[in-house]
C-alpha cells in the first residue's frame, strides 16, 4: 500500500481511494496520521545545540544568518 506525504497508508488505486476519501468525509472513518517524530526530535537538538553554545558563538551564528537573508543579489 503506497505511503501519503505524512506516512499515511492509503490505497493505490483511484475508486479505492475516492472511497476512502468518501468515508473519512462523512465521518465513517477516522484520518489517523502518524505523529511526525522529525519535528519533536529537531525541537530537542535545537535545544541542546543551544546550551553547548556560547554566547558568543549564538552571537555569530545569527549574523551569518542575518547577513545571508539580507544578502543583495547579483542581478
Amino acid at each position: 500500500m503506497p505511503t501519503g506525504p505524512e506516512g499515511e497508508k492509503r490505497p493505490a488505486d483511484a475508486i479505492g481511494l475516492a472511497v476512502r476519501i468518501a468515508r473519512i468525509a462523512t465521518g465513517e472513518e477516522s484520518e489517523s496520521a502518524p505523529v511526525p517524530a522529525k519535528r519533536s526530535a529537531g525541537k530537542a537538538g535545537g535545544t541542546a545545540r543551544s546550551r553547548k553554545l556560547t554566547p558568543q558563538q549564538r552571537s555569530e551564528i545569527a549574523r551569518v544568518a542575518a547577513e545571508a537573508r539580507w544578502k543583495k543579489s547579483d542581478d
